[in-house]
C-alpha cells in the first residue's frame, strides 16, 4: 500500500523537491541570502514535509486498505466510512452499485425458482400419460413392437427422471432421509426398470451381495446405481453385467462391472465433469454428459465416493465406497 500511495502521490513529492532544489538555487546565485541558511531551511522543510506525508497516508489509505480487504459481497460493513469528498463518492457509487447487482440477484434467483417449480411442476405431469403409456403398451400383443415401444418408453422415463434429479440437486441436503438400505431390493427394482432394454440387447445380470445393508438416503442412492446401471447397459453388448459388494474394516463397497466398450485413457479425468461425454465417440448425440456429473454430485452429498477402472475394449468398473463411521451413523444412533 505504501508504494501505491508514493505513486498517487508522486507528483506532489516531485513538485515539493523541485521547489526545495529552487531554494537552493536561488540562495547560491544570489549573494545576499545566506546558502547554509537556505539549507537549513530546506532540511527542515524535508523532515516537516516528511512527517506531514506519514500522517496523510495513515489517514487517506484507511479507506482504501479497508476496500483491499473487503470480501466478495454486498456487504459494506467491514469497509471504514469515507472521510473525505473523494472517498464518499466512491463509496456511494459502491454502495449504489451493490444495492443495484443485490436487486438484480434477487429477481434472477425469483426467476430461477419459478422456472425450476414450473419444470418440476411439467415432469410430474409427464410422468402421469407416461404411466398409462406403459400399461397400454404392456397389453400390446405383438412382442416386437412391444420391445420397441417399450425401449423408446425407458428411453423418455429416463431422461426425465435425470432432469428432474438435476432440478434437486442444489436442494438435496433438504431431502435427505438416512436409513438402512436393503441393497438387494434397491438393485433388483433398478434392474427391472431396465429390464426391457437388457432383453433387448441380450444382457443379463449377476449378483453376489456379501453386504446386504448400507447406511445412506434410498431414493439418491437408487438415482446413483440407476446412472451407474444405465450406463453399463448402454455402453455393452450381450454379455453379463456383474455386481458384487464386500467390505473392509473401514468401508463397504459396491461394485458395478461391464465388459462393454470401455474408456480410453485420456477420458477417465474428465467423465465427471458436466456436459463431457467421450472424445472417441464424439458424436454420439444422444448423450448428454450429465448423468455420471449428477451421480458423483449425489455421491458427494452422501459422503460415498465413486472410483472407476477400464480399459478400452474390455469393460469399466465402478466402485461405490460406503464410509463405516461418518456422520450419517451418528445420525443413526441418535
Amino acid at each position: 500500500m505504501i508504494r501505491k500511495y508514493l505513486m498517487e502521490r508522486w507528483s506532489w513529492i516531485v513538485l515539493f523537491l523541485i521547489l526545495q532544489l529552487l531554494i537552493i538555487f536561488i540562495a547560491f546565485i544570489d549573494s545576499t541570502i545566506p546558502l547554509t541558511s537556505a539549507l537549513y531551511i530546506v532540511f527542515l522543510s524535508c523532515i516537516i514535509f516528511f512527517i506531514f506525508v506519514s500522517i496523510r497516508y495513515q489517514k487517506e489509505t484507511k479507506f482504501f486498505k479497508s476496500l483491499e480487504e473487503w470480501e466478495t459481497g454486498f456487504d459494506m460493513k467491514t469497509v471504514v466510512t469515507a472521510e473525505s469528498p473523494f472517498e464518499k463518492i466512491a463509496e456511494d457509487s459502491i454502495i449504489n452499485q451493490a444495492q443495484h447487482l443485490k436487486k438484480d440477484a434477487s429477481l434472477h434467483l425469483l426467476s430461477l425458482e419459478k422456472e425450476k417449480d414450473e419444470l418440476l411442476s411439467w415432469i410430474h405431469e409427464v410422468k402421469t400419460p407416461l404411466t398409462a403409456m406403459h400399461l397400454i403398451i404392456d397389453r400390446i400383443e405383438n412382442e416386437k413392437l412391444k420391445a420397441q415401444l417399450l425401449h423408446e418408453w425407458l428411453r423418455i422415463h429416463l431422461l426425465l427422471d435425470t432432469h428432474l434429479h438435476q432440478k434437486r440437486i442444489p436442494f438435496m441436503e433438504n431431502d435427505l432421509y438416512i436409513d438402512k438400505i436393503d441393497l438387494h431390493t434397491l438393485i433388483v427394482n433398478e434392474i427391472k426398470t431396465l429390464q426391457s432394454w437388457c432383453m433387448h440387447k441380450g444382457i443379463g445380470f449377476e449378483m453376489n451381495l456379501k453386504v446386504s445393508e448400507v447406511i445412506s438416503d434410498g431414493k439418491w442412492l437408487a438415482f446413483i446405481i440407476r446412472q451407474l446401471l444405465t450406463n453399463a447397459v448402454k455402453y455393452s453388448d450381450a454379455s453379463d453385467i456383474i455386481i458384487k459388494t464386500y467390505e473392509n474394516n473401514e468401508q463397504t463397497f459396491l461394485e458395478i462391472q461391464d465388459f462393454g466398450r470401455g474408456i480410453d485413457p485420456k477420458d477417465l479425468p474428465r467423465i465427471f465433469d458436466k456436459g463431457f461425454t467421450s472424445t472417441s465417440d464424439h458424436q454420439n448425440h444422444a448423450a448428454t454428459g450429465m448423468g455420471l456429473y449428477l451421480a458423483k454430485n449425489a455421491a458427494n452429498s452422501l459422503h460415498i465416493s465413486i472410483n472407476v477402472d477400464s480399459k478400452l475394449g474390455a469393460g469399466t468398473t465402478f466402485m461405490l465406497c460406503f464410509p463405516r463411521q461418518n456422520a450419517f451413523h451418528q445420525v443413526m444412533s441418535m
